[in-house]
């Protein structure tokens, strides 16, 4: 639906919030999603901070369907389905990135049981990688963020089996030759280099199946654990291993943000592996 510049009866009449004529005034809208306060809503609005299906609105009369129009402040999305929940957990290392696994192995349903929606996870992480998992019930979303088409960057921890000379990070990347294809890292750097391992960072955008494992294998360097710290505009923080909460507004701004400057996925295309 387009938004519609009415000036029509306030929300107090019968023509008022939810009413399919007229809308619901949008400063009521970000005031109910948290915004700020309803006069401030409106002083944001006046300033033209306020975008509407990707256009400036200055019109306080402005009418919109939470449902289906998308708004933004200052640039970053705001969430106004509040049947949306955005989960981050933390999955420990042991458990498949599956909300119902069918050899028994432990799965994602022991983290979700605080949530009555019914959850699914973003991309996947194999069994013996911790960190980062999104859990959603925005389908939408979570194909955005897991196709590698849209460039969501990932960062990586690995420690893995001998010192990492410079050398070695310029392969990764420039670009190796993988069985499945050439592959390089946006970004790699050491974090620490012993003589027996050391600690490696790397910045992916690719969802191919063990992407991180196999790219330090193939430069003589094998993964001896993993952990993913960011997922996109995310970042892992201090969140124990096996902890599961609710994304912060700000998160949810920064994540929904993402999505909604993504260009469609090409037909055809699938979205990645495990990591």
């Amino acid at each position: 639906m387009t938004l519609r510049q009415a000036q029509g009866p306030d929300e107090g009449s019968h023509q008022g919030p939810g009413s399919d004529a007229e809308g619901v005034r949008l400063q009521k809208v970000l005031a109910n999603a948290g915004v700020a306060s309803r006069r401030v809503c409106e002083q944001y609005i006046v300033e033209g901070r306020i975008r509407v299906n990707g256009k400036v609105v200055t019109e306080l009369g402005t009418r919109i369907d939470p449902a289906s129009d998308l708004v933004d402040v200052d640039g970053t999305a705001i969430q106004l389905d509040a049947t949306k929940r955005y989960i981050m957990l933390n999955k420990p290392t042991g458990v498949v990135s599956s909300m119902k696994d069918e050899h028994g192995r432990p799965d994602l349903r022991r983290f979700t049981k605080d949530w009555d929606e019914r959850l699914y996870n973003v991309g996947r992480l194999d069994a013996e990688t911790s960190g980062l998992l999104v859990l959603t019930n925005d389908g939408e979303l979570a194909h955005v963020l897991a196709h590698p088409s849209f460039g969501v960057t990932k960062v990586y921890i690995a420690k893995v089996s001998g010192r990492v000379s410079a050398q070695t990070i310029a392969k990764l990347t420039k670009g190796i030759d993988l069985d499945d294809g050439p592959i390089a890292a946006d970004k790699a750097r050491v974090l620490d280099a012993g003589a027996d391992t050391s600690l490696v960072e790397l910045t992916l955008h690719s969802g191919r199946n063990r992407i991180v494992r196999r790219m330090l294998a193939a430069v003589g360097h094998p993964v001896l654990e993993l952990v993913r710290r960011q997922f996109g505009p995310l970042h892992l923080g201090t969140l124990p291993a096996g902890r599961a909460r609710e994304l912060t507004t700000v998160e949810r701004g920064a994540l929904l943000t993402v999505a909604r400057q993504a260009a469609p996925v090409p037909p055809g295309d699938s979205v990645g592996g495990e990591l």
